[in-house]
C-alpha cells in the first residue's frame, strides 16, 4: 500500500495558475513590475524593481499602481531605479568585484608591507556611527 502522504500521480498540469507574478492589489490581474516593502522604523515604504523571489511581507505592483503609490500621512515614499541601468553588471563591476574579494582575502600584513600607502598608520578604516546594521566608516587615509 502506498503512503497517502505521497506526491499525485494523477496531477494534471493547470492552466488557471500563472507562471508570471501578479499585482497584489486586489481585482488587478496585470503583471509586477515592481515590489514595495515598508520600513516601520523609519515610517518609510521602499519601491523598487520587482524581487527575485516573492517574499511574505512585500508586496508586487503593476506598472499603473507603482505610478500611482501614496504612503501615509508622515511616510516617505523612496522610489529605486528600476530598468534605467543595465540589466546585468558591466565587465567593470565584475572587475571591481574580483579585486575587492582579492584584497579582502590577503593577509594584512602582507597587505600592509606591500601598500606602505598610509605611512604607518593603521590600514583599518575606523568605524564612526552605527544606525541599524549599517555602519558608517571613515577612511584611513582621511
Amino acid at each position: 500500500m502506498e503512503s497517502r502522504r505521497g506526491p499525485l500521480k494523477s496531477a494534471v498540469p493547470s492552466n488557471i495558475v500563472s507562471p508570471v507574478r501578479r499585482c497584489s492589489r486586489t481585482a488587478c490581474g496585470r503583471p509586477a513590475v515592481a515590489t514595495l516593502t515598508y520600513v516601520y522604523a523609519d515610517s518609510t515604504a521602499v519601491l523598487g524593481p520587482l524581487a527575485t523571489y516573492a517574499e511574505p511581507h512585500c508586496y508586487d505592483l503593476c506598472a499603473e499602481h507603482s505610478e500611482r503609490l501614496t504612503a501615509p500621512r508622515g511616510w516617505e515614499v523612496v522610489r529605486l531605479s528600476d530598468a534605467s541601468g543595465p540589466a546585468r553588471p558591466s565587465g567593470d563591476d565584475l572587475e571591481a568585484l574580483a579585486n575587492a574579494v582579492r584584497e579582502a582575502a590577503r593577509p594584512q600584513e602582507r597587505a600592509a608591507q606591500s601598500g606602505g600607502k598610509n605611512g604607518g598608520r593603521g590600514g583599518d578604516p575606523v568605524e564612526v556611527g552605527r544606525r541599524g546594521h549599517l555602519r558608517v566608516l571613515r577612511s584611513p587615509d582621511s
